[in-house]
């Protein structure tokens, strides 16, 4: 590999990094304000719709903004990209979803790490299906061993939150009632992959990841608010919105790791951009459990070194390794 080549993956990962930081401060963030309403569907709607605004906003201000919202239309009617990419939004509405649902009963930091699991799996799959701008990127032994150690490696650390579930005696306090509510951000972390590829692909004809966020929010919004609409005609409305201007930063944290996201994922591909962005869940969700610990957050030994083996080994798997290293002189497929 050239240092040409190299370039991006080293300009680019501390920009994923810093993405991937925004990501556990919005589950906190929306997770309170589900907490807050006592509904997590209003309040992914509120967190999306603020981020809807928010993009509104730099779309009309900015001039690459506009440029961007320009070749939305044409690009969509030309089938320039498959037009179902156009609904990536819904996946971004799934994840804030299943944040404001499960924060407040896993933890920020085991939240992390589900996703963490479901995408590190898929960001492999994205990559060699060539769904993303970058094209197909060969599954290569030293992927496959650094994404199978990124998954033990979170696993590890948040075997303290098993521990004290299990401890705490009755069905509801074990292991086994974490188990469903874990399925839905492990599904969420595993459809991101394919969020930020079609994100990216819109972003190449777009011109901008300006346009491809806005047209997230959108879709976000629209799903959102058609589940809200059911709701309330089912159960009549919740609480009222709260006063406090935090609760309301969810969205805004939404638009620089999504943004970024489809900016990224055209050099780095698919799998790098979403470990970096890994790397930044796991630091910020460590940090956040220990300096501002939510109720039922655990960091234990465990949850520290299982975070540093999760970064060394999404260091492994993201480094520019000559092409025959870990015996394999050819990518796996």
């Amino acid at each position: 590999m050239t240092p040409t080549s190299r370039l991006p993956v080293l300009a680019g990962l501390p920009l994923a990094v810093g993405a991937g930081l925004a990501i556990p401060v919005q589950g906190r963030i929306n997770g309170a304000l589900g907490a807050r309403l006592d509904d997590g569907i209003s309040a992914a709607v509120v967190s999306f719709s603020t981020g809807l605004v928010v993009m509104v906003l730099i779309s009309l201000l900015l001039p690459r903004g506009r440029a961007g919202l320009a070749r939305i239309i044409p690009a969509v009617r030309s089938r320039a990209f498959p037009p179902a990419y156009v609904l990536a939004g819904g996946i971004g509405a799934l994840f804030v979803f299943a944040q404001t649902f499960t924060v407040g009963i896993l933890g920020v930091a085991l939240f992390t790490v589900a996703t963490v699991t479901g995408q590190t799996v898929s960001g492999l799959l994205v990559d060699r299906l060539g769904l993303g701008p970058a094209g197909k990127k060969s599954v290569t032994g030293i992927r496959i061993v650094g994404c199978i150690l990124t998954i033990a490696a979170v696993a590890w650390a948040v075997s303290p939150r098993f521990a004290a579930g299990a401890s705490g005696g009755g069905s509801d306090g074990g292991a086994a009632a974490l188990l469903l509510p874990l399925l839905l951000p492990v599904a969420a972390g595993f459809l991101m992959s394919f969020q930020q590829a079609m994100n990216g692909t819109a972003t190449v004809h777009y011109g901008t990841p300006i346009a491809a966020t806005l047209v997230n929010f959108i879709a976000g919004c629209l799903v959102l608010w058609t589940v809200l609409g059911i709701k309330v005609l089912v159960s009549g409305p919740g609480n009222p919105l709260p006063g406090e201007w935090w609760y309301y930063l969810g969205g805004p944290m939404g638009c620089v790791f999504i943004g970024l996201g489809a900016l990224l994922v055209r050099t780095l591909g698919v799998l790098v951009t979403g470990l970096g962005m890994i790397a930044g869940q796991l630091l910020g969700s460590l940090a956040l459990d220990v300096f501002v610990p939510a109720p039922g957050s655990v960091v234990a030994l465990p949850t520290v070194l299982g975070t540093i083996l999760t970064l060394a080994a999404i260091i492994l798997a993201t480094l520019p390794w000559p092409r025959g290293a870990l015996r394999g002189r050819r990518p796996v497929g």
